[in-house]
């Protein structure tokens, strides 16, 4: 278990803004990951985990053992941390080999017991034909897993990632998802790990903290975050969704419905507890739930007009941009035929309308 309070201010200076990092969270084994834009706050929290940052304020305990705690003046040093740290360049010694490296991680051990550790780890990691090659000789994807590797043959406590697939091509980047998932199952060591993206939040992610200037937006699965984001700083920093000003027009929970007013057109939706018939709120949809198609006729229930903008191809399928700050996902034969076509409908599907 690992339960942390921090909160450090930074002042401004000629050259930057102030900034205070101010976070309360608590998480389990398995893979936690920080998510957010650049300085949100993400790497300084790592830094703080391992002790390279001292808060002015908070307390930070892993599996009950406090590291930190401000008002008991208490501030382990790295060194007595137990952390695994694998930095966004790696941090490999350059001038060892890559088995010298890992046998440095694995010092303290018996030398048999320490030669038998490296060999497991060198196998295991599959960096076998490398090990006596120097860090400026392997590539991406290699430093990547030799670093991983020296951090896990300290038998840390706790590992930190900042950014491990930063750089690698999607082949490399499922080699690694593929290890850390290995490393999830095979050591049961407690991971934090920092992303700026969401499919990885996806492929690694036991639980998920939404970082933005410092603060903590939100705390939940991945798929409770996409699904249900808790305001709408959170939806604007996902990047997911169609966001869409609406006034609430009726109410009725006997129902289960409701209907919002988007422009000249009424939406038919799900009933929105806690809310009030006049309330101006943000209706939030993704992309690919929303039907398109070209316009013939006068639109039906929950269908609104749009005039096709853009088209942005992708590998899989084409997003549509639309007037009225729309966007729709499509298939690339079914935008084939149509892609003529300028005037368009949008169909909303009404279970899945949300508001923030």
């Amino acid at each position: 278990m690992i339960q942390a309070r921090i909160r450090q201010h930074y002042a401004p200076s000629p050259e930057s803004a102030a900034f205070t990092l101010d976070l309360q969270f608590e998480t389990a084994a398995g893979v936690t990951v920080l998510f957010g834009p650049s300085g949100a706050g993400k790497t300084l929290t790592l830094d703080v985990m391992a002790g390279f940052a001292q808060p002015a304020e908070g307390r930070i305990s892993v599996a009950g053992h406090v590291w930190f705690d401000a008002a008991q003046q208490i501030h382990l040093p790295p060194r007595d941390r137990h952390c695994g740290y694998v930095f966004q360049n790696y941090a490999l010694f350059p001038h060892r080999t890559l088995r010298q490296n890992l046998e440095f991680a694995a010092e303290r051990l018996p030398r048999l017991e320490r030669h038998r550790r490296v060999n497991d780890m060198i196998e295991a990691f599959r960096l076998t034909d490398l090990a006596g090659r120097m860090p400026h000789e392997l590539s991406g994807g290699q430093k990547q897993r030799a670093s991983i590797a020296r951090a896990l043959l300290a038998a840390p406590v706790l590992l930190l990632l900042d950014e491990p697939a930063q750089g690698l091509d999607p082949a490399l980047r499922q080699d690694l998802y593929f290890l850390l998932r290995q490393v999830r199952a095979e050591f049961a060591t407690p991971i934090m790990l920092v992303t700026h993206d969401l499919d990885e939040c996806f492929e690694l992610g036991d639980q998920m903290l939404v970082l933005d200037r410092g603060r903590l937006l939100q705390q939940g699965t991945p798929r409770q975050v996409i699904d249900q984001p808790s305001s709408l700083d959170v939806a604007e920093l996902l990047a997911l969704y169609n966001l869409l000003p609406v006034e609430i027009r009726t109410l009725d929970p006997s129902r289960k419905e409701s209907m919002v007013r988007f422009g000249d057109f009424d939406l038919h939706g799900p009933y929105f507890p806690g809310r009030l018939r006049g309330d101006r709120v943000t209706l939030y949809i993704r992309p690919e739930l929303l039907t398109a198609t070209p316009r013939d006729g006068k639109p039906a229930a929950n269908q609104v007009p749009v005039t096709l903008e853009r088209a942005v191809e992708r590998a899989r399928t084409v997003r549509l941009e639309f007037s009225e700050g729309l966007a729709a996902v499509c298939d690339p034969r079914t935008y084939e035929r149509h892609k003529h076509n300028k005037e368009w409908v949008v169909e909303f599907p009404a279970s899945y309308l949300r508001v923030l």
